[in-house]
C-alpha cells in the first residue's frame, strides 16, 4: 500500500483535471451539471480562479480575481500548459445562491457562503436553524461529490481521450 503523501502527490493531477473539466462543462454544456438526485443545477465561475504552470522546476501561479474578471488570461494560461488548481464557484437553485472555493489537489471546500436563512427569534428555533444550515452546507458537498463521481466515471473510459480531451483542447484553442 502506498504511503498517503506519495498517493497524494501522485494523484493530485486528477483534482486539477476535474476543475478544468468542470470549468469547460460550465462554459460549454451546463446541461451535464446535475446533483446527486440527477436534477439540473446552475453552477457558475465566481470571482476567483488560481492556475499553476509547472515547467523546468519552476512553478508559476496565476490568480484571476474580481467580480467581472475576464477569463481570457486564464484560457491563455491553459494554452501555455497551466492547470486549474482552485475555483470560486456560484451555485444557484431558485432564489438561493451558494458561493464557495474548491481546491483541486485536496477537494477542500472553503469560504462556503450558503443562502441567508431566517433570523432566530427565540431559544426553541436554534435547533431548527442549525439543521437548516447543515442542510444548506450538505447540498454543496453532495453536489461536488456527485460531479466528481461523474468526472471519474468519464475519466476512466476511452471516451475521455477520444472525445472529451479533443473538445477541451478545441475550447482552449479556438
Amino acid at each position: 500500500m502506498l504511503d498517503v503523501s506519495i498517493s497524494y502527490n501522485r494523484y493530485k493531477f486528477l483534482g486539477y483535471e476535474f476543475l478544468t473539466w468542470l470549468w469547460f462543462i460550465i462554459e460549454k454544456d451546463q446541461n451535464k451539471l446535475q446533483n446527486s438526485n440527477r436534477e439540473p443545477v446552475s453552477l457558475g465561475i465566481g470571482s476567483r480562479m488560481v492556475l499553476e504552470n509547472a515547467s523546468n522546476d519552476n512553478v508559476e501561479s496565476i490568480t484571476i480575481k474580481g467580480d467581472d474578471a475576464d477569463l481570457k488570461e486564464a484560457i491563455l494560461s491553459l494554452r501555455k500548459g497551466a492547470v486549474v488548481t482552485e475555483l470560486n464557484l456560484s451555485l444557484k437553485e431558485g432564489d438561493q445562491e451558494w458561493r464557495f472555493n474548491i481546491k483541486g489537489e485536496s477537494f477542500n471546500i472553503a469560504g462556503l457562503k450558503p443562502p441567508e436563512t431566517g433570523p432566530v427569534e427565540n431559544q426553541e428555533e436554534i435547533e431548527g436553524a442549525v439543521l437548516e444550515k447543515v442542510f444548506l452546507y450538505d447540498k454543496v458537498i453532495r453536489l461536488m461529490d456527485s460531479l466528481y463521481k461523474d468526472f471519474i466515471k468519464l475519466r476512466v473510459t476511452n471516451k475521455w481521450n477520444t472525445e472529451i480531451v479533443p473538445l477541451i483542447k478545441a475550447w482552449i484553442n479556438p
